[in-house]
């Protein structure tokens, strides 16, 4: 009898105080969304499941559906507190006042 055809990928979170890696070995059609259930994480990190999933491979975001490869690290995104180009206006305000007060 033939054993099924496994991969192993890795499933990352991190917080800004603390980061989580879970190895782990699926079968070879196993998709984002499996690997993440696998993972344990979602039921660690509640938070995880209270937003929409934002997911990514080495960076580039993909659907929770898509199939998973040899070595691939699946990466859960958190959602945005504040956005990039409202911090970037702020901190490009702090460093005019601060340029005017001297």
């Amino acid at each position: 009898m033939a054993r099924a055809e496994r991969i192993e990928v890795e499933v990352v979170y991190a917080l800004p105080d603390e980061q989580a890696l879970v190895r782990l070995q699926l079968a070879a059609n196993a998709t984002v969304f499996e690997a993440i259930e696998q993972s344990g994480l979602l039921a660690r990190y509640t938070r995880i499941g209270a937003a929409p999933l934002s997911v990514g491979i080495f960076g580039q975001r993909v659907s929770p559906a898509t199939r998973l490869k040899q070595g691939d690290r699946v990466e859960i995104y958190r959602p945005l507190t504040v956005d990039p180009k409202d911090a970037r206006r702020r901190r490009a305000g702090s460093r005019v006042g601060k340029a005017q007060r001297r």
